[in-house]
């Protein structure tokens, strides 16, 4: 099973937090367990890898409130809504906040299991995303202006020819930044340098 991160359930039933943690565990995953929002908010691993097992209806902060605070703090993993009594307006409304699945109670092991799967490979792809825009910014920021240039028009899908023009420079000039660019970038194909552009964000703001 997943060793990708750890799962976070939050639920305030002790029997229903013993039960999932139990059938986790069980299939190999690691899990960290809460009695309340507050509990996890205080909580420094809650920005670690992993996804979130959260009930809906608690005393206090209930599961929704929680979805945004944890927004707002940065905490952006994966979240899974598990609830006993959930209505059409709760299932939205986290679906819309960027739960991954709504599921209500009791679930089936199998489920419990394939859900939490999915959530923590979503979290594992979303951490490489950002890992690849970090170096690619890094390796941008070793570029000359003139080379920023030439790799902003070429990311846009000008032409070699139509870059020099635009930049008032001749064609053996454009090649030689292109050639610069894709060396400092480490990128082997247009596509790359393509991907990693549209990764990276604006090429004016490193």
């Amino acid at each position: 099973m997943s060793t990708r991160g750890t799962v976070f359930i939050v639920d305030d039933d002790d029997s229903v937090r013993a039960s999932f943690e139990r059938i986790l565990v069980h299939a190999g995953f690691d899990v960290a367990t809460f009695a309340s929002a507050s509990e996890l908010l205080a909580e420094p691993r809650r920005f670690d890898p992993g996804c979130l097992l959260l009930d809906v209806r608690m005393p206090g902060m209930d599961g929704l409130a929680l979805q945004e605070a944890l927004r707002r703090d940065g905490c952006v993993k994966p979240i899974v809504f598990l609830t006993g009594y959930g209505t059409v307006h709760d299932s939205v409304k986290a679906m819309k906040g960027g739960a991954i699945d709504f599921l209500e109670k009791p679930i089936e092991p199998d489920r419990l299991c394939e859900v939490v799967e999915e959530a923590l490979e979503r979290d594992g792809a979303e951490r490489e995303r950002l890992r690849e825009q970090t170096r690619f910014r890094e390796r941008l920021s070793t570029l000359t202006p003139r080379e920023r240039e030439v790799c902003e028009a070429v990311i846009a899908g000008r032409l070699n020819k139509q870059i020099a023009r635009d930049l008032g420079i001749t064609l053996r000039t454009v090649k030689f930044h292109r050639g610069r660019v894709m060396k400092k970038l480490q990128v082997e194909s247009l596509a790359e340098l393509v991907r990693f552009g549209r990764s990276g964000g604006s090429l004016r703001d490193p």
